[in-house]
């Protein structure tokens, strides 16, 4: 028996061939290939006599091999395997395409399983492409035949065949997973033994066994996440903070102030907010709005009364472009009250001060004013935790688009304070629609705001499927909108070009467009893999105008904000999800000017129509990310730039049952014992859990 931190490589020499590739798939040690779950399973389990086979259906059969060869068809010149097989009850041929190895590995006389898909073939049966397996003897059970078979998710590099293989050897050692459950918690949800569990989702010996093992798994998962949240939640409870009075007089003057009026929505999540803050207890609350809904003037009344009395707000973005966007914001918006208000990033150092400001301050002076308590606005990156920075006394902190914002984090600033011992609160804010059962599932550690009412006034933006014939169409509308002064945003699903998914490309579109379709304009692109000095470069030029038609991936879909920009056109729209098309729709709309999101799909598949026309139908981000749950999971709802989800190996948002028996399993522990003292294999396993995925 092998020791679970043991690489795969110890798995004999066909482990130590296997263990570069299985490294793309996260896979290292033995423990890795047991955790490595299959997303299906394919049910080989009924092995019939040939005579029983049916066509159109899948099958297994046992039987000898008697002929077996290669021949090239003279009509697509493809190179195909065929053999007979042959039982007590009939024979039947089996065919495999650009396989003539296996002449060599299947041999007249050896019996073997074959599973697969059987069809008519000129008046006789065969299997096409079938997975075979070799009997040693007639008592032999299958591996990859005659049994429930899991699939899992692989590279080119790796078969199906290899994963089951090396997975059937690691799992001689699956004993030695730790069963960290406490046994009243499995004996109360009537879940399996975590041993028996991984084994059986691997290799289940009925479909009742792989719902059980999927159940215990995912209780798990969630089990973990739902008790992380309770913890803080009572640390957190049971910790002083600052307490700050509402300064309700001045809070009316500057609502006053606005050239608006707040919405009801604004003005029900500020008082939360307000509430929060004057209870001396830390606020952990996450404030969800649509794109554009006015969070940061909400998160801006919490900042105001955190300065009034007498305490630092800190503000931080995931990108420059954010801070600065926030900085341009809180300035303007605060411009009539004394606060000295700085931006701090990795490329600008600037500060508003008393009406005057300076956009090019000198960074060290600009440090002693933090330091100093003097800037009492402090706006920056995720930086600011990690730079020479220091600060006098934070009383609450604004992060923006990343929820989780842990213990770590919070401890991380708290000692960055020169004068005070006090835990800051903390607001965390998201435009990313979040349906509240997910909201609940993973932030059970903070209290839920939701803006969901959009300020009077602003147009609606016009969204539209586009059919392929209607290409130029929308390219010379495009043009017209430049024409006006407007710009265009352009998403693609993929950074270089694919063969195989046949998806259009950051590169391809703006090869085609600056060459050819808009060569008179100025076209630039955006992505993933740019450095951040280019990512930024390039945004400055497109909010600046100085680039027409920026064609980018979803790098985009956070914190845009880009009053001129009016049209939003999104290749392959199905490959998106709708809460994600959703917000880059947010990327326009954002000044007077009508704005147009238009939708181009790969494919004419109506079930993608019928998902599609959502979108031109609702411009309710909950909504959708609801329908988007219900409809592809948690997976498929947000790109990889949605932050603060924890990653899920096997549950999903949709195990609504699951989740709430995790909730209360946790609540009921953590209430007895909040430290685990009395559970330290859970206590160990939550430490591991933290450290690979959230803080």
């Amino acid at each position: 028996m092998l020791d679970l931190k043991f690489g795969v490589g110890k798995l004999g020499q066909f482990g130590q061939s296997l263990a570069k590739r299985l490294e793309k798939l996260g896979i290292e040690t033995i423990e890795d290939l047991i955790f490595y779950f299959p997303f299906r399973h394919e049910d080989f389990s009924q092995v019939l006599p040939i005579e029983k086979i049916i066509p159109g259906t899948v099958g297994t059969i046992k039987g000898r091999i008697e002929l077996i060869k290669n021949w090239r068809s003279p009509r697509t010149r493809r190179m195909l395997t065929e053999a007979l097989i042959s039982d007590d009850s009939g024979s039947i041929k089996a065919i495999w395409f650009n396989q003539p190895y296996l002449t060599k590995v299947l041999t007249i006389g050896e019996r073997v399983f074959l599973s697969g898909k059987v069809d008519f073939d000129y008046q006789a049966l065969r299997f096409i492409n079938p997975v075979y397996e070799v009997l040693r003897s007639d008592e032999e059970q299958g591996t990859h035949t005659a049994r429930i078979v899991p699939i899992y998710s692989a590279t080119e590099s790796i078969t199906q065949k290899q994963i089951r293989a090396l997975t059937k050897m690691a799992l001689k050692s699956v004993r030695l997973v730790e069963d960290w459950l406490p046994e009243g918690v499995k004996k109360e949800y009537h879940l399996m033994n975590l041993t028996t569990a991984l084994e059986q989702i691997h290799f289940p010996a009925d479909k009742e066994n792989i719902k059980l093992a999927k159940h215990r798994l995912k209780f798990d998962e969630l089990f973990l996440i739902q008790l992380q949240a309770k913890k803080m939640r009572k640390e957190l409870e049971m910790s002083p903070a600052p307490k700050i009075v509402f300064r309700e007089k001045e809070t009316k003057e500057f609502v006053d102030s606005l050239p608006f009026r707040l919405t009801n929505a604004q003005r029900l999540t500020s008082w939360e907010i307000l509430k929060d803050l004057d209870k001396g207890r830390p606020m952990n609350r996450l404030l969800e709005g649509d794109v554009g809904s006015g969070k940061t003037l909400v998160a801006t009344i919490g900042a105001l009364n955190t300065v009034l009395n007498g305490w630092q707000a800190v503000f931080m973005a995931p990108t420059e472009i954010l801070a600065r966007q926030h900085y341009n914001t809180l300035t303007r918006v605060l411009d009539k009250y004394p606060i000295k208000i700085c931006l701090l990033t990795r490329s600008e150092s600037r500060l508003k001060d008393d009406g005057l400001e300076f956009n090019d301050f000198e960074r060290k002076e600009l440090l002693k004013k933090i330091s100093s308590g003097e800037a009492e606005i402090v706006i920056g990156t995720h930086a600011l935790i990690q730079d020479k920075v220091k600060f006098k006394n934070i009383g609450l902190v604004i992060v923006d688009e990343q929820h989780r914002f842990g213990v770590a984090q919070r401890k991380a600033l708290k000692e960055k304070n020169k004068e005070s011992e006090l835990v800051p609160h903390l607001l965390s804010m998201t435009a990313t629609p979040i349906p509240r059962t997910l909201a609940l599932a993973f932030y059970g550690d903070l209290d839920l705001s939701i803006i969901d009412e959009m300020p009077a006034g602003r147009k609606k933006i016009i969204t539209r499927i586009v059919e392929p014939r209607n290409r130029k169409k929308t390219y010379e509308f495009i043009r017209k909108e430049i024409e006006s002064g407007r710009q265009a945003m352009v998403i693609c699903p993929l950074i270089d070009p694919s063969d195989k998914l046949g998806v259009k490309s950051v590169k391809n579109e703006f090869e085609k467009l600056s060459g050819q379709v808009f060569s008179d304009l100025k076209v630039g692109f955006i992505h993933g893999r740019l450095k951040a000095e280019e990512k930024e470069w390039t945004m400055r030029e497109f909010a600046a105008n100085k680039i027409n038609i920026l064609v980018a991936t979803s790098v985009i879909e956070v914190g845009i904000d880009i009053q001129n920009a009016t049209i939003m056109l999104i290749e392959g729209a199905e490959r998106f999800g709708l809460a994600q098309l959703h917000q880059f729709r947010g990327r326009v709309g954002r000044g007077e000017y009508q704005s147009y999101c238009l939708l181009f799909t790969e494919t004419g598949n109506e079930a993608t129509g019928e998902r599609l026309q959502a979108l031109v139908e609702s411009d309710n981000g909950f909504v959708l990310a609801e329908k988007d749950l219900e409809q592809r999971g948690q997976g498929e709802m947000y790109g990889r730039q949605q932050s603060g989800l924890p990653t899920l190996k096997i549950a999903t948002l949709n195990d609504r049952a699951i989740i709430k028996e995790a909730s209360a399993a946790a609540e009921k522990i953590i209430s007895e014992d909040r430290e685990l003292e009395k559970y330290p294999k859970l206590k160990a396993k939550l430490g591991e859990f933290l450290e690979v995925h959230l803080e």
